[in-house]
Order: C-alpha cells, then structure tokens, then sequence
C-alpha cells in the first residue's frame, strides 16, 4: 500500500499510549527514528495496570524513537492544546494524530450508568474530534499529514447495533468524527482513516474485561495492529483518505500473508468467526 516506507524523522501525536496498541504503534514508529507525543493520564504505577507514560517514552527512546510525554485527559481541552504546542515546540511540527485513547463498558442500554455512558462519549468521540481538530494547523504543513482513529467500520446491522448501544455509539462516533475530517480537509491533503482488526487483540482490555483466558486464546498481538498502522501512516496522504480499514486486510495488500506470527498464543486465530461476529 505505501510507497514512503518509512517515519523516520516524522511526528506522531497519539492520545493513549502507555501500553497496549498505542505503544506498540509508538515503538513500531520509533523503529524508524520518529519522534513521538503521547497524551496519557497514567503518570503513576496502576495497581492492576502495567506501565505509565514515562515507562512507555523509555521504551519509545529505547527502540530508536525521540518521546515528549505529556501527562494530561483527552477529556480537558487545556491538555489536548498544551500536547499540541509541546509537540510543535520541540519537534517541530506534527505529521500524524493517532487518536488510539478509548473507553469500553460493553453494559446494555438498561443498566449503563449515565456516567460511563458521558465517560465513552467524551474519551471517545470528543476526544477524537477535538484533538484531531486542534493538530489541523500543524497537519497542514506537514507533507504526509494523516489522521488514524482505531475504530470500527459503520454496521448498522441490529446485531451489531443492538449488542451494548452505548459503546456502539461511542466508537461509531470515533469513526463518523474522522470520515468527516476525511471529506472536510481532503482539499488540504490530509488523510483520516479508521483501522480496527478483525479478531480480537490481546490487550488489558481483552483480558481483564472482555473474556480473560479463553478471548486471549484467540486474541492476536497489538503489533499486528501496529504493523497495519504503520502501512497507512506511510502511504500517501492524497491516495489513502475517508476509509474505514480492516488490520488484516492492509497487510495482505501489503504482501504479507501469513499472519500466524501475530497469535497471542499458539494457533491460529479464527477470522472467520471474528469477521462473523464484528464486521458481518
């Protein structure tokens, strides 16, 4: 799918990333020798969590990368500006926005709370717009500017739909707020797209919530979900914009084939039932 195979000496700003996806996204850019921003609340050890952003900009550092960590929510504007001009201040510029930072309570419409419904809809679709919105300037003077949301395609199946509505909604809206810059700034040549896998990926989240061991099994690593990231953030910009893209599906674009490497555990994963009960 790429052409410019590389990040060296680019700038990502990625909300999240003190472990799970958003790191792996942050050292596979890192191998390159990008420079990477991350806007993240763990500024200390979490007792059932592993990592902060300090451990996370060491690792950064450690595979080759340049890190500026900035403590603060996705939820507070006066963050989302601070983490902008931090970045434009000491690398330059800003050359992509991963908005990776996301909440989930899979809970039915009954018995979500209304406080972790605002939760989702502000980490989640207001966080998205609103960061994605304040690097716009920085992203226009960037000559591969790219906005990637880790979101789902839009399935307005009842099956979908109707599974947990308030998370739905949450990540549905990740995904209209960037198909919308998609079309908005296209005349910019900055590219918005969103990227979501067709398994499950092995994460806090899979394990400590969705399905612990069994979910895992099946689970594949986050560098899967890095390595696709990597092919769209080093495509060009005016020729990948406004898609909803699967992981799977952009690295066999890519050429590589054989995704048994990415097994959480030994084994293959099943994709035919992840892409029954996610994407059908």
């Amino acid at each position: 799918m790429s052409t410019e195979r590389t990040l060296q000496g680019r700038t990502l700003l990625i909300s999240g990333g003190s472990r799970g996806i958003g790191l792996a996204i942050a050292l596979r850019a890192a191998a390159d020798g990008a420079n990477i921003t991350l806007l993240a609340k763990t500024d200390v050890p979490h007792p059932r969590l592993e990592g902060t952003i300090h451990t996370a900009a060491d690792a950064i550092r450690a595979a080759g990368g340049q890190a500026l960590a900035v403590v603060g929510d996705v939820r507070e504007d006066a963050d989302i500006e601070r983490a902008v001009a931090e970045t434009r201040s000491t690398f330059g510029g800003i050359d992509a926005v991963v908005n990776n930072a996301s909440v989930i309570d899979l809970s039915p419409s009954a018995t979500l709370t209304a406080k972790k419904y605002d939760l989702m809809a502000d980490v989640n679709v207001r966080g998205t717009f609103m960061l994605s919105r304040a690097a716009i300037p920085a992203l226009r003077q960037s000559p591969n500017p790219h906005i990637l949301s880790l979101s789902p395609p839009l399935n307005l199946s009842p099956k979908w739909l109707g599974a947990h509505t308030g998370y739905t909604l949450a990540k549905y809206g990740m995904t209209m707020a960037t198909l919308g810059m998609a079309a908005e700034f296209a005349r910019d040549g900055i590219a918005a797209n969103t990227l979501w896998p067709a398994t499950t990926i092995a994460t806090a989240a899979v394990a400590n919530i969705l399905g612990g061991e069994q979910l895992m099994a099946v689970s594949r690593t986050p560098a899967i979900y890095a390595d696709a990231a990597y092919e769209i953030l080093t495509s060009p910009s005016r020729e990948l914009t406004g898609r909803s893209l699967i992981v799977e599906d952009v690295l066999r674009e890519a050429g590589i084939t054989d995704l048994s490497g990415y097994a959480a555990v030994p084994g293959t994963p099943d994709e035919a039932l992840f892409r029954d009960i996610f994407l059908d």
